[in-house]
């Protein structure tokens, strides 16, 4: 099946969108881990920062990347006819 430069965008955006969204995630996972002893100095509500991220601010990250993701799949969807339930 041939795509269409209209299906070609699509996939184009979708995969910027994914490629963006993991780099937060690696980010958020890796990087704030890599460098855990040079953040202890930053407090967050009261806590070192890099064991605030471990013990939740990783998890509330990875929670936001998953409802953004589908708010702008869903919009993205809705902008090429391609939702879910159309024909």
């Amino acid at each position: 099946m041939q795509l269409t430069e209209k299906h070609k965008q699509y996939w184009r955006k979708n995969l910027s969108l994914t490629g963006a969204l993991l780099v937060v995630w690696f980010v958020a996972t890796f990087v704030v881990g890599w460098f855990a002893r040079d953040l202890q100095g930053i407090t967050l509500f009261g806590f070192p920062f890099s064991f605030y991220m471990g013990a939740q601010g990783a998890l509330l990250i990875f929670m936001l990347l998953v409802g953004f993701y589908a708010y702008c799949m869903d919009k993205l969807d809705r902008e090429y006819g391609v939702q879910e339930g159309s024909k």
